[in-house]
């Protein structure tokens, strides 16, 4: 399954690589076979970057993102867990748990590299879920490559875990905020997660 801001890239660029090699062909004009690989071969990569797999997983809070956990940090009553994706992740992001969409908030800031440790200040999008747990924050935030934040979702929506939230073009990063007296953490920095499938904390009572 192909994410749809990806279909008028993939299909724009084959097709005109197909010409052009069509016509290298008919007219025996090398320089066409060269430009025509060239795009069939964008339009591959871009066909893999913007892949949208179907997810189903099991766990209490699962990852939002595709990509290696960057950081898990206790920032007063709350823990972030933060997942960097690289340019060769799914980047379709997901809701780690269900409950009811307050509101999504853009904020605007610089553009760091994602995996930077001051890339919290960066420009961001972040959706406020309403949950069993309280009040939960899904943070998608730009980077050095990723200018923009795509939100699939409507405030005043139910939400259910590893739903489709949105996605970010070209590689960056996602948080997700959770009250730290109401879970358990369960990845380290380096481990590697699956939007939708990947347990991220248990909840405790």
């Amino acid at each position: 399954m192909l994410a749809r801001e990806g279909l008028p890239w993939v299909l724009g660029l084959a097709v005109v690589g197909a010409l052009l090699a069509g016509i290298a062909y008919g007219g025996r004009w090398w320089p066409g076979y060269l430009l025509g690989g060239t795009a069939l071969g964008l339009a591959l990569f871009l066909g893999a970057f913007f892949r949208d797999p179907e997810r189903t997983g099991q766990g209490d809070v699962l990852s939002a993102a595709d990509g290696h956990v960057l950081v898990v940090a206790e920032e007063g009553p709350r823990v972030r867990i933060g997942t960097f994706m690289n340019v060769t992740d799914v980047h379709v992001n997901r809701f780690p748990l269900s409950g009811y969409l307050l509101r999504v908030e853009d904020r605007g800031g610089p553009r760091r590299p994602a995996f930077s440790p001051s890339a919290s200040g960066n420009a961001q999008k972040r959706y406020l879920l309403v949950s069993p747990l309280g009040i939960v924050e899904v943070v998608q935030i730009t980077g050095f490559l990723a200018r923009r934040c795509r939100s699939w979702q409507e405030p005043g929506t139910a939400a259910r875990r590893a739903d489709r939230l949105g996605m970010i073009l070209f590689g960056s990063r996602v948080d997700v905020v959770l009250p730290r007296a109401r879970v358990r953490v369960l990845v380290r920095p380096g481990d590697r997660v699956r939007a939708g499938c990947t347990p991220l904390a248990e909840v405790v009572p």
